[in-house]
């Protein structure tokens, strides 16, 4: 049995040749719009604000940011990245770039931005990430360090005293 080299640039092709071919119905109909979305009440995007924040070339400081939820082809992708391959630690950085959505004012996401973040904020966003593909929500329950007294906090990125 021979194995067949699989490197990022022909992900898409290979995905499109193994696809299940479309029902003989399907590929007779015209093209037509798209059905308008419904809405289920499932939420896939998460509003975030970094710990420290990610400064571009320009200096400009971005904390704000926005990631949806993974999907399977997400968390498939990164396996057969060449840097994951040379690098396993290298995945994280792969993953969170392909499902955080906007930093600031950046809609271009990809691993370089990733890499260039502080470690405070990529341990964040991997929590983060954790919480609303593992968990659904972006609370956490905390424990007082003075009074010892529980209570939750949402990591989504709000300010103290807010609700």
């Amino acid at each position: 049995m021979r194995r067949r080299t699989v490197t990022a640039g022909n992900l898409e092709e290979i995905l499109q040749v193994t696809a299940p071919a479309a029902a003989p119905e399907q590929a007779a109909a015209p093209a037509a719009a798209p059905a308008p979305r419904e809405d289920h009440g499932l939420r896939t995007e998460f509003e975030f604000e970094l710990p420290r924040g990610y400064v571009d070339e320009a200096g400009t400081l971005h904390r704000h940011g926005a990631m949806r939820l993974a999907t399977a082809r997400d968390e498939l992708r990164p396996q057969i990245d060449l840097r994951v391959k040379e690098n396993p630690a290298y995945l994280s950085v792969v993953l969170l770039s392909q499902v955080i959505t906007r930093l600031g004012t950046i809609t271009d996401v990809h691993a370089g931005i990733v890499e260039r973040m502080y470690a405070t904020d990529v341990a964040f966003l991997q929590d983060f990430y954790r919480r609303v593909n593992s968990e659904g929500h972006t609370r956490a329950a905390v424990t007082c360090p003075h009074c010892e007294g529980g209570f939750e906090v949402d990591l989504s990125g709000g300010r103290l005293g807010e609700s």
